[in-house]
């Protein structure tokens, strides 16, 4: 377990904003497993070099990953070297392609350590097209249950739906603020109640909202009580590492391009074969089956992965696919996840000891404030000297403005995001009530007229984020400090050499 260090005593506000190098001294002291991933250092000025010649700091790795420019170029010359054709068929250019295929399929079994004979690899455009290829499938009935932890992104609160139509019930386990952390007791109570049918589980290994992580320990447990289990990994994957000989999880959704960037467009469903083959897919389409008639009235599904691949699968992207894991694998996920941490305690620390200059907090932390199972992404929001939220809109026009690339809203997690700014359900019901569709800035509004927050700013640690980067940042988070809500509001901030239309 990665050691828990004390974040304040170290904290960017400790040292002027000028003195870098001493503040990057004590980060070392407090971190010093840091210098395990200098390589990474290296790989940015090599393969990511796009970044400080553009001047861009980059903080929404959660968002999506970078790639290095020798992906691009290694897929480039495979393109180049290759006659390649759709894989249905049994022509030269077809045979090729299908090697290739599967080539990458038995790849991602071996990157995440997942025995060929217990899991199948189902392609899929990204990881909502996973989510929603099993929601429709599963076989749901009146005497199911879908249990899901309020911090879930909405690819995997939409599968609520297709469970109420097929008459399952639907129970959410609330997460508990300010650390976003899940129910345990509540979680436990459900899954001992006595179940019958096919009921699913579906939680985060990570939050994509906070960076908490929840137990993988839940995954047997569940398991054990009659319970298929879907972990969605698309924003633990890019920084941890998953290991399906360790835990065993029935579905495992992920988007590529959040681990390594290039190429986007391709995630899968990696599913045990024996919950796969109780999946009832409600249509079938071209390369799902064997034979198809017209005049028979009838069609036959091919076995395995295949069922669950309509039309073409991206198949000249999937060698990039295999290109991007093995770049990964050739770094160490660990080597990733010992730097995503340290600089995220780091970040974390320093933006809680940022005070006004009466004293109070400048920041509102919305999840862990250690790195006991949590990951790289933070979201907070930060406050005026009398506790009043800035407009966090503002904030990122802000930091579009200083070449900063960060994300403000709740990120696709409604449950995550109302618990964190304590709405209720007569907060969220008044929406639904209106009569009329609501855009989300519409909402957004409603909630800051009542004087309620509704959005976050987030930041996510990645690949080749570097201590120069977490520094940058804070000094961009002290201009806050003493700014009143209604300035900052106003305020356009003319000290940058690029400014938005809007300023």
């Amino acid at each position: 377990m990665h050691t828990i260090y004390n974040n304040e005593a170290y904290a960017y506000s400790n040292y002027p904003t000028s003195d870098r190098e001493a503040a990057e001294q004590a980060f070392l002291q407090a971190y010093p497993a840091f210098v395990t991933s200098t390589a990474l250092d290296e790989l940015r000025k090599s393969e990511y070099t796009r970044l400080d010649q553009q001047n861009q700091l980059y903080l929404d790795y959660t968002g999506g990953g970078l790639y290095a420019v020798s992906q691009v170029q290694q897929h480039l010359e495979f393109l180049s070297n290759h006659v390649l054709g759709n894989p249905h068929s049994h022509n030269p250019s077809s045979l090729a392609m299908t090697y290739h295929v599967e080539h990458a399929r038995t790849y991602v079994l071996e990157y995440f350590n997942a025995s060929p004979a217990e899991y199948e690899v189902v392609f899929t455009p990204n990881a909502s097209g996973a989510l929603k290829l099993l929601g429709e499938a599963y076989p749901f009935d009146h005497e199911s249950r879908y249990l899901l932890t309020a911090d879930n992104h909405n690819s995997v609160n939409g599968i609520r739906e297709f469970a109420r139509g097929k008459g399952a019930s639907v129970t959410y386990i609330p997460v508990i603020a300010p650390e976003l952390r899940l129910d345990a007791a509540a979680l436990r109570a459900e899954l001992d109640s006595p179940a019958s049918g096919n009921n699913l589980l579906a939680y985060p290994a990570q939050s994509n909202f906070s960076g908490a992580q929840h137990s993988l320990e839940w995954i047997a447990y569940a398991q054990a009580k009659g319970w298929d289990v879907l972990l969605d990994a698309a924003a633990f994957a890019p920084s941890n590492r998953l290991d399906l000989s360790a835990i065993h999880p029935d579905f495992v959704t992920l988007s590529f391009y959040k681990i390594f960037g290039y190429p986007t467009g391709v995630g899968a469903l990696i599913a045990r074969k024996q919950p796969l083959a109780k999946l009832k897919r409600p249509w079938f389409a071209g390369g799902t089956i064997t034979i198809a008639s017209v005049k028979g009235d009838g069609f036959f599904f091919v076995d395995g992965s295949a069922a669950f691949e309509d039309g073409t699968v991206n198949y000249l992207n999937l060698p990039a696919v295999e290109i991007g894991l093995r770049y990964i694998a050739g770094i160490n996920i660990d080597t990733i996840h010992e730097r995503v941490l340290c600089l995220t305690g780091w970040i974390i620390g320093s933006l809680l000891a940022l005070r006004h200059s009466n004293k109070r907090p400048m920041v509102i932390l919305r999840g862990p404030a250690n790195l006991e199972q949590r990951g790289g992404s933070i979201a907070f929001n930060f406050c005026d000297p009398a506790g009043e939220l800035l407009n966090d809109r503002r904030i990122e026009e802000l930091a579009n403005e200083a070449g900063i690339s960060l994300r403000t809203g709740c990120f696709c997690n409604p449950g995550a995001g109302e618990i964190a700014h304590g709405l209720t359900v007569s907060d969220m019901r008044a929406v639904f009530d209106t009569g009329r569709p609501l855009s989300f800035m519409e909402l957004y509004e409603v909630m800051q007229s009542s004087g309620k927050g509704l959005s976050a700013i987030r930041i996510s640690i990645g690949l080749v984020t570097t201590f120069a980067d977490a520094y940058r940042f804070l000094q961009f988070a002290t201009r806050f400090r003493d700014q009143t809500a209604a300035a900052v509001g106003a305020a356009r901030f003319t000290d940058h050499a690029h400014q938005s239309d809007a300023a």
